[in-house]
């Protein structure tokens, strides 16, 4: 007895740091490199392990009993951010198969399984109801037993979920079930409505993986009246922040999301309102000096707002030096403030058209400001000469320049039109851009000659 015990306690270890393995195979083979394997949770990404892939495309990942349970991405190439795929990971043993044309499918896996089946299954549902609306159906026996199906499969898929980590994000999923019929646009109004009532944004295992995100985008982007759309946005991204209530780091996490999302767009409305409105207060409240800086920058730099003002030092032709601002020019009927650098490729082919452009114009049509976001003073001064017509400011620092910082220059060349009153009224991609924009603005209206006017 005493020697059977002994050998308990030998094995016993080994018991405890039993491994699961995460393996699978990518197709085709020849077109991964590498698989690093992440821990999700809800502001990063833990590294956990990499693995090599062998000629065939095969990997394995082992990890240990004590791996926590939660949702896992695995990185196949470069940007990370792209090329990934997640998936659930509750101590068993999983494999998978990835294919760059069909996509995840797993081999074992109860947990992942079932995801899958139960979004292919709400799927199918989904194209049933689209079916049913789109052919104008009114017969509400034929719509019960879709929803029938509907609801038997939630309900089914709830308790096949029991006791797995799946089902945190099935019932989170649950969708609206009208108890009768109702048309397309009652189902639509009510589905949104109602499209928050499971989702816990408390819940650390849905906050620990993509799913609050996923969802949170799928209602700002998806609810939408086209006629109206940044009001929609606007609309939506309020009823999400009172949905995510009393979570501040979800709140941040999801908020930024959503303004790097518009700000990426350019929808400056949508974007300085989720600052204005929410995320401003937070980042002031948590000191993130960071992102303060990039709300407000954004903001500057929007169309519609005043440029922000900065010195310029004007040489007139005996070469005496005049400083000036912005807001104290008065000689042109619309602004252009150009950021270029002497290092820039597109740069150095776009400026010289735009000094070509403004010689043939008229005066009182347009001043250039050219801010060279630069390093080297002697080269800059040299290069100016040649753009007589413009006015240069010297832009020490390059990216760490603040007149640069207050546009929200990201790259040269960036353009930014500016009315009399010196308001941005327009941000063109480049000089073509610009110069077609150019041609819809109304020009000055000439002064009329006195002696002519006596003449008559």
């Amino acid at each position: 007895m005493f020697k059977k015990i002994l050998f308990l306690f030998a094995i016993l270890p080994n018991f405890i740091l039993a491994q699961h393995t995460i393996k699978g195979t990518f197709t085709p083979a020849d077109q991964f490199k590498f698989a690093f394997l992440y821990q999700v949770t809800a502001d990063t990404s833990i590294f956990v392990d990499n693995a090599d892939i062998d000629e065939e495309g095969r990997f394995t990942f082992e990890l240990k009993k004590t791996q926590a349970p939660g949702t896992y991405r695995i990185v196949y190439a470069q940007p990370q951010d792209e090329y990934n795929f997640d998936f659930l990971y509750n101590n068993e043993d999983i494999e998978l198969t990835f294919d760059l044309d069909k996509g995840l499918e797993f081999v074992t896996s109860e947990e992942n399984k079932l995801w899958l089946s139960y979004n292919n299954s709400m799927s199918m549902i989904g194209q049933s109801l689209n079916t049913f609306y789109s052919k104008n159906q009114k017969d509400a026996k034929d719509f019960k037993k879709i929803i029938d199906i509907l609801k038997t499969t939630q309900s089914e898929f709830e308790k096949a979920a029991e006791g797995k980590l799946v089902l945190n994000f099935i019932t989170a999923s649950q969708p609206y079930i009208p108890e009768e019929f109702v048309d397309a646009k009652t189902f639509t109004n009510n589905a949104k409505n109602q499209y928050f009532k499971h989702i816990n944004f408390g819940n650390p295992v849905l906050q620990n993986s993509n799913f609050l995100i996923e969802a949170t985008l799928n209602y700002v982007f998806n609810f939408i009246d086209n006629e109206d759309a940044n009001v929609s946005y606007i609309n939506n991204i309020n009823t999400a922040v009172k949905a995510i209530g009393n979570n501040p780091k979800v709140k941040k996490i999801l908020l930024e999301i959503l303004w790097n999302q518009f700000a990426v767009e350019e929808i400056e409305p949508v974007t300085n309102h989720i600052a204005d409105a929410h995320l401003m207060a937070i980042a002031k409240a948590d000191n993130d000096t960071d992102l303060i800086k990039e709300l407000t920058y954004f903001k500057n730099a929007s169309v519609g707002t005043i440029g922000q003002d900065f010195e310029i030092v004007i040489f007139d032709k005996e070469g005496e030096a005049t400083v000036k601002n912005l807001y104290d020019l008065d000689e042109a009927n619309h602004y252009l403030v150009v950021f270029w650098s002497t290092t820039c490729s597109h740069c150095l082919d776009e400026i010289p058209e735009l000094h070509k452009l403004v010689k043939i114009l008229d005066k009182g049509q347009l001043k250039v400001i050219a801010i060279a976001l630069d390093e080297d003073r002697y080269r800059w001064k040299d290069m100016t000469y040649k753009f007589p017509e413009f006015y240069h400011v010297f832009g020490e620092g390059k990216w760490d320049n603040p007149i640069g910082d207050n546009y929200n220059v990201k790259s040269t060349p960036s353009y930014f039109v500016l009315d009399k009153d010196k308001k941005i009224i327009k941000k063109p991609y480049d000089f073509n851009a610009f110069e077609s924009y150019f041609k819809t603005l109304p020009k000055p209206k000439k002064e009329v000659d006195k002696a002519e006017v006596d003449k008559d």
